[in-house]
């Protein structure tokens, strides 16, 4: 008979186990950066909704996914106000409860552990991509960058990893579950016990040996880089404000490290790395910017990727962009931003935002989406250029190293956030893109954390106090070899969730099969735990 598994306990203790896995899941990502913490939270979302109902599944799974979410994306309110933040953070819980209604139904089937973790990667994907775009932040991959399971990244992109952290998860839950017996007075069932241990414990190791046969080893050529953080007074969002500002500031480090190159003190870059919105004033429309950017171009005799911000094409709308300005020709190759952050970099639903926060009237122009690849050409080494929260889509920054990259650079303006987790956060998706592209990772920020991450996804050089100008001055790996990661694309991705769907329609199809006295029996049974457990 096809029956549901006795919900562990009453409604009331598995909302606290939903709240607590919530709670310990923002544990796992920076600042915290506690990586065991994403496991230990998927077991308890997995024990708080195991025997239940699918409905039931999915209030359980809302509540997991407010209490994760509300307090990990906390520095959006800095941006965008209290409001917007709680909109934001409980709008996009509502798929973790889609995800709450699924891992009862896939309960049923066996390998119950990796089914989960394709209940994971199709939420994770819906949410990646709905709506707007989707937002990424909070994925279980992006809290494994200092983790030896980070290395499955290299094999399959960040859904492959998504799916073993919660399919460790999901073995430690089965475990625990299989333990149950030893509580009423019965034998455990020492099979899955042993076989969920040995998901939990096992994959680790797994991950350890993946580094050792995965890690990219000494490069055949390198580059000499330069990265400049200007830096800027706290401002939040009054920054915009002093725009000029934030152009002098990189202007003025620019030329205090041609001063020192001219001096003998610093070995002069073959590359200089500005970041996101160095130049908030466009250069192309007004004269003086672009003198001073030319200017401090070639007095450090290299080509330099300028963060600006252009207007157009039409009277109410700008261009994020990356602009590689040469010594001696000038503005060449761009790279605009192809995914605008809704709501902040341009307002949907204007009318409706405005009603919301007042702070969507400081949108007063919306960005345009750029097209391409993210590849940068003539400045020796190609360069995919990723700006700011880009680093969180798998898309835009694949395409990038798939057409021949061989540098990954990340230009990001943190000011806005202040002194918040976003800009750790962030720091960690750039230390994962790394791994699983093979390549040498560049964050370079207006106010911090700028960072040189090499292949092994390790931070070998990074800048100080937040809001403090910088220069980081290093020689870095250029790499032109695929990992597997790079040649499958998306293919784990919707290999994973598609076997969700599956697994969601063979339960479905095993509980119709179900003789009609059987299923009559069934729902009296479920009825009866459901009552006698609340």
């Amino acid at each position: 008979m096809h029956q549901r598994r006795e919900p562990l306990c009453a409604k009331r203790w598995a909302a606290l186990l939903a709240v607590a896995g919530g709670l310990v899941g923002v544990l796992a990502f920076p600042r915290f950066g506690i990586w065991p913490a994403a496991p230990v939270s998927v077991a308890l979302l997995s024990l708080a909704v195991d025997g239940r109902r699918a409905r039931t599944g999915a209030w359980l799974g809302y509540v997991y996914g407010a209490t994760f979410l509300v307090p990990l994306l906390s520095w959006t309110g800095i941006y965008v106000g209290p409001g917007p933040w709680l909109i934001l953070a409980l709008a996009f819980a509502a798929f973790f409860a889609l995800l709450g209604a699924l891992l009862p139904i896939l309960a049923t089937l066996p390998a119950y552990p990796l089914w989960v973790g394709a209940a994971w990667v199709l939420q994770e994907a819906l949410r990646d991509r709905l709506p707007f775009g989707g937002f990424p932040w909070g994925r279980l991959a992006f809290s494994q960058s200092t983790s030896p399971l980070r290395w499955f990244a290299a094999l399959g992109g960040e859904p492959l990893l998504t799916f073993v952290v919660a399919g460790c998860g999901a073995g430690l839950a089965s475990a625990l579950i299989a333990l149950r017996p030893v509580v009423d007075g019965r034998r455990p069932l020492a099979r899955p016990v042993a076989a969920g241990l040995a998901v939990a414990v096992a994959v680790p190791l797994a991950g350890l040996l993946l580094g050792a046969a995965l890690s990219p080893g000494a490069p055949r050529r390198t580059e000499r880089i330069a990265v400049i953080q200007g830096g800027l007074p706290d401002l939040a969002l009054q920054f915009e404000s002093r725009a000029e500002q934030v152009l002098d500031n990189h202007i003025r480090q620019t030329m205090k490290l041609a001063a020192q190159v001219r001096a003998g003190k610093a070995q002069r870059p073959d590359l200089v790395l500005w970041p996101e919105n160095a130049s908030d004033v466009d250069p192309f429309q007004v004269p003086g910017a672009y003198r001073k950017i030319d200017d401090a171009v070639r007095a450090i005799g290299a080509p330099v990727l300028v963060g600006a911000i252009l207007q157009g094409p039409g009277p109410t709308h700008r261009r994020n962009v990356g602009i590689l300005w040469s010594p001696t020709t000038g503005p060449g190759a761009r790279y605009v931003k192809r995914h605008p952050v809704p709501f902040a970099e341009y307002i949907p639903l204007r009318g409706i935002a405005e009603w919301v926060s007042s702070d969507a009237k400081t949108v007063t122009q919306d960005m345009v989406a750029g097209h391409g690849n993210g590849l940068v050409r003539g400045a020796g080494a190609p360069i995919g250029d990723v700006i700011c929260f880009e680093v969180a889509y798998d898309n835009l920054v694949h395409s990038s190293v798939a057409d021949g990259a061989q540098l990954l650079v990340v230009q990001t303006n943190n000011a806005t956030f202040g002194h918040t987790a976003e800009t750790y956060q962030q720091l960690a998706m750039s230390r994962l893109r790394a791994v699983e592209s093979g390549r040498t990772v560049v964050q370079v920020a207006t106010t911090g954390k700028s960072a040189v991450i090499d292949a092994d996804g390790d931070v070998v050089a990074e800048s100080g106090t937040l809001f403090a100008p910088a220069i980081i001055s290093r020689t870095v790996a250029l790499r032109s070899a695929q990992t597997w990661a790079t040649d499958v694309g998306a293919w784990p991705e919707y290999v994973l969730a598609a076997a969700a769907v599956v697994g969601v329609a063979v339960s479905g199809v095993r509980r119709r099969r179900a003789a009609p006295a059987d299923r009559s029996a069934v729902a009296e049974n479920d009825r009866q735990l459901e009552v006698a457990r609340t």
